[in-house]
């Protein structure tokens, strides 16, 4: 995956021009991450490219986000849950720390990560895991993709 739209992601999703997307929901894009050493990493992309922090948005708009945020840790843990037996559970992060737009990072995590990570948070992990070639998203995670779209669809009709 290379191109333009790394450089403006809302902006991107808001086009259609974000092949990361994986479904547009009430509030923002569910998107699969850049890098998949946790496979079914996923993000939650405000749909307004200025908001920097949850706080900005008015009430209504930060419950939906929270609610949108809930769907898709949700549809990830359905999808790994099925994809691999060794699935734990998943982590939901609002953090705002390096990109400057609202986001919300969804974790899935598993049994067979190292002992020394697999309790701690996500951010641990060795630098080269978020740059190595084997884990950057392709076209070996388009199963992984559609279930977790197949999830925040059979999620939304149950609402």
């Amino acid at each position: 995956m290379t191109g333009s739209w790394r450089m403006n992601r809302i902006g991107a999703a808001l086009r259609g021009e974000n092949p990361t997307v994986l479904r547009r929901l009430e509030s923002g894009f569910a998107v699969i991450g850049d890098v998949q050493f946790l496979p079914g990493y996923s993000v939650l992309l405000a749909d307004e490219p200025g908001v920097q922090r949850l706080s900005d948005l008015p009430k209504a708009k930060r419950l939906s986000f929270l609610s949108d945020m809930d769907h898709l840790g949700e549809a990830v843990e359905r999808a790994c849950r099925r994809l691999d037996p060794d699935f734990r559970r998943v982590n939901l992060e609002i953090l705002g720390n390096t990109d400057p737009f609202l986001h919300a990072h969804v974790w899935p995590r598993f049994e067979w990560e190292p002992a020394e990570l697999v309790g701690k948070p996500v951010w641990l992990y060795p630098r080269d895991r978020w740059s190595d070639e084997r884990f950057k998203l392709g076209s070996q995670h388009d199963v992984l993709r559609d279930a977790i779209g197949s999830e925040l669809d059979r999620l939304r009709s149950m609402a």
